[in-house]
């Protein structure tokens, strides 16, 4: 399996083997449900579609509770497909954290925080218009000027300028695996990875 569905848990830090002090974050991994199996014959490509975290039936359609009721499970809050080329897997089969190994690397995918509109100082990271002299009056974290004047008459496309920052998808690579407990479903990694606390992230081997 090339991945699975978690759970951001939180950060914190430890001391590693070569005596560095790393923040990391852990991150609970699984357990998932197989609820579908994609094949190339039948839906054009080669995947499997896993779940995680129970949903009341309540909360769901009656499709959707047969979908889940084929697999012998629950309804599940966070569904996610993941290509595995070559590899067979049966339906209600469990994924769980034993998947990972102390020591490799993963790619962790989550929704950043979203912060609102924010000017271009946080968002790109401008320094400003700079001092209060020379006539500048109330421009300290200003964008300055667009563009030019005559030609081309016009704002190129693509212009940093403020606006809504965060709430996108991100996706962070090569983040090393220092612990696996696999008996609670958690591993800890190096690193921060994106979204809040609670929130659903797609760790990717």
């Amino acid at each position: 399996m090339p991945g699975i569905i978690g759970k951001k848990i939180g950060m914190t830090s430890l001391f590693t083997a070569d005596g560095k002090y790393t923040p990391v974050t852990l991150i609970q991994a699984g357990p998932c449900v197989v609820t579908q199996v994609k094949t190339v014959e039948n839906d054009g490509y080669a995947a499997v579609q896993l779940g995680y975290g129970d949903k009341k039936l309540k909360r769901v359609t009656k499709a959707e509770a047969g979908h889940y009721q084929k697999a012998n499970t629950a309804p599940k809050k966070k569904v996610a497909e993941f290509d595995v080329e070559g590899a067979s897997f049966n339906l209600g089969d469990v994924v769980d954290a034993s998947l990972f190994d102390e020591g490799e690397f993963v790619d962790v995918v989550g929704t950043s925080k979203g912060k609102g509109f924010q000017g271009v100082v946080k968002r790109h990271n401008f320094a400003g218009v700079g001092g209060q002299t020379h006539g500048q009056h109330n421009r300290a974290r200003h964008p300055g000027s667009i563009g030019a004047c005559s030609w081309p008459s016009r704002v190129f496309k693509g212009m940093r300028m403020a606006g809504r920052m965060g709430g996108k998808r991100v996706k962070v690579q090569n983040l090393t695996v220092l612990r696996v407990l696999a008996e609670k479903n958690l591993i800890v990694v190096s690193g921060s990875v994106p979204g809040a606390r609670n929130s659903y992230v797609l760790i990717e081997k």
